[in-house]
């Protein structure tokens, strides 16, 4: 008998490719998103789907299939051309051509899996300031180590972190660690974070470091001056890990809280968004944005079903994004609204890539990481601009934040930029050294002890504020070996912001930023490399130079820079706030607690 699918046809096997792949990954989101939540305990159903989504993407006979239908293509069809090239992007970049390989990520995602659920049901404390023990999530331990004037709550919240990296070696991060390693050589790479590095961002660790070596040089001594000033100022415990944040930060963050409460987050991200003329393209978006057990401890933004043209019919993205608010705790509220700007800009931009298939649109291998975070970080960083924070930063009687105060924030702030940015890089420089070391080695101890050694090298601190193996990214496989991409995403945020503002003078409420982003950044998705898309917007290559010029800024030089922003508002006219174009859903677990069918502002009251 004669097989069907030889006589498919190449457009045949291209819109078959697009319904397969719909349909794996919208079973796999939806159960990513009910555990994740806490809602769901189907941790293996959510594995088996994982698993099967995987077999599609990394089946060797995909290759195969896909390169031959290109072979069969007539010059004119250029459509179903582009959506294969973009399949065979998509499979070369996730193919497992062995069994052993195939088998060995099988094991990875069920282990990881199993490490996840454990850890759902780990409960780490502190202690508050009148001596009880109480629950928390890393956002409020993290919120408590900033924020909290009471150095019990500081010191335990932190302990806690340090007893949670305890828990994390001892409950299979090692064992995890060698299976990555054991998959990434049967792959042909040295080991898991090399593979990792060459999956999203097409680099060698070698051209990565390059250019992180060159970025630690130059932000070093500003870096060692900060830490130095700081000690000089409030003594040798504003060193220690539970104190740093939160002696650096000062009384002006404290004070920042009063006008930015988390009340208002929604209304100034569907404000600020809308005057920016950033449109989601019909998207339908639900966002869960409180903490509670049970919920994983980490913004993040996923896309069920991607947006593309499905035969030249619009298809509407559908995007969940969540943050972990706590609005009665101080620092919530701009915790709050920068998880907002953030995973709403992931948002926006996987709700408009306008290519002709769903290949073009997620958050994998061929898409480069700092490619996706250029286009969160980019919407985040309005949020430390004066003229943002005159125009959008307004206490309950009314009052816009005072200039006052924002010099006070640039003057805590602005000489600990170096201090965050390598809060980023010290991740990538530990996760090259763990996966490159010995395995015969790996202990509980050897790991402590390498990462505290990074942090005293990086961050000038003998414990950071945020301990390396408390980070969550580090125990998923989506997110393990990538965290180089939010430094290169930075790199790129501070070279877009400096080509806006010498196109334009000005970012805050901007109506010509959302088209452009669309244009150069958000339409073509992964057809287009990261450097490509940039050169596309601003005509000139991807240069870090930006960013370390930014750190190494004087908080002198950071005032008058931000006293020009808000004099600026008084002689340019305001943009018209318009609608995201978007159904929004908020929801906290299984509980619906407001959505937009009678407008944003009824959404907002």
């Amino acid at each position: 008998m004669t097989n069907p699918m030889d006589q498919e046809t190449p457009r045949d096997f291209f819109l078959r490719l697009n319904n397969e792949y719909l349909s794996l990954h919208r079973c796999k989101e939806d159960l990513f998103w009910q555990t994740y939540m806490g809602t769901s305990n189907e941790h293996d159903a959510f594995a088996l789907a994982e698993s099967k989504l995987n077999a599609f993407i990394s089946s060797p006979d995909k290759v195969k299939q896909t390169r031959n239908m290109i072979s069969q293509l007539d010059v004119n069809e250029r459509d179903t051309l582009k959506g294969l090239q973009g399949w065979l992007a998509y499979f070369e970049a996730n193919t497992i051509e062995s069994d052993s390989g195939r088998a060995k990520m099988a094991a990875l995602i069920k282990a990881e899996a199993n490490l996840f659920a454990k850890r759902q049901k780990h409960i780490i404390y502190f202690t508050n300031e009148t001596g009880e023990t109480l629950p928390a999530s890393l956002t409020v331990l993290s919120a408590n180590i900033s924020n909290s004037e009471h150095e019990i709550v500081r010191q335990t919240s932190h302990q806690a972190l340090l007893d949670l990296e305890q828990w994390v070696l001892n409950n299979g991060y090692i064992e995890l660690v060698k299976q990555r390693n054991e998959f990434a050589r049967d792959q042909g790479y040295r080991n898991f974070f090399d593979y990792k590095l060459n999956k999203t961002e097409q680099m060698t660790p070698e051209s990565l470091f390059e250019i992180f070596e060159d970025f630690e040089q130059q932000t070093r001594e500003r870096n060692k001056q900060s830490i130095e000033q700081l000690v000089q100022e409030k003594g040798d415990a504003a060193a220690l890990g539970h104190n740093f944040r939160y002696m650096f930060q000062g009384d002006a963050s404290r004070e920042l809280d009063a006008y930015v409460p988390f009340t208002k987050s929604l209304r100034r991200w569907i404000e600020s968004f809308g005057r920016l003329n950033i449109d989601y393209s019909g998207a339908n978006l639900t966002l869960d944005l409180l903490d509670r057990e049970g919920k994983f401890q980490n913004g993040f933004c996923h896309g069920p079903i991607p947006s593309f043209y499905n035969q030249e019919k619009w298809q509407a993205a559908k995007v969940n994004f969540t943050s972990n608010a706590k609005p009665d705790q101080i620092g919530s509220g701009f915790n709050g609204i920068n998880t907002l700007f953030h995973e709403g800009g992931h948002a926006a931009h996987f709700a408009n890539v306008k290519q002709n298939s769903p290949c073009f649109s997620h958050e994998f291998s061929p898409t480069s990481m700092a490619y996706a975070e250029t286009q969160s970080m980019f919407c985040d960083s309005l949020l430390n601009d004066a003229d943002w924070l005159k125009q959008y930063a307004i206490n309950d009687e009314g009052e816009p934040i005072p200039d006052s105060l924002i010099q006070s924030l640039i003057n805590a702030n602005q000489p600990f930029k170096a201090f965050e940015e390598r809060s980023i890089l010290v991740v990538p420089y530990f996760e090259w050294a763990l996966y490159s070391a010995d395995e015969d080695k790996l202990s509980p101890s050897f790991l402590t002890n390498l990462a505290r050694e990074t942090e005293a090298s990086v961050l000038g601190l003998k414990t950071s504020p945020r301990p390396l193996l408390a980070i969550p990214h580090l125990l998923s496989q989506e997110a393990a070996c990538s965290y180089q991409g939010y430094l290169l995403a930075h790199m790129a945020v501070y070279q877009t912001r400096d080509y806006f503002k010498k196109q334009f003078g000005y970012l805050t409420d901007n109506p010509a930023i959302g088209p452009l982003l669309a244009e150069h950044y958000w339409k073509p998705g992964n057809s287009l490399t990261h450097r490509q898309t940039i050169q596309n917007l601003t005509g000139e290559e991807f240069n870090p130079a930006y960013l370390a010029t930014h750190c190494n800024l004087s908080s002198d030089k950071a005032w008058q820079e931000a006293k020009a922003e808000i004099s600026s508002l008084k002689t340019r006219e305001r943009s018209e706030k318009k609608p995201l174009n978007a159904k929004i859903k908020i929801v906290d677990g299984d509980l619906s607690i407001a959505d937009n069918h009678l407008g944003d502002e009824a959404l907002c009251k």
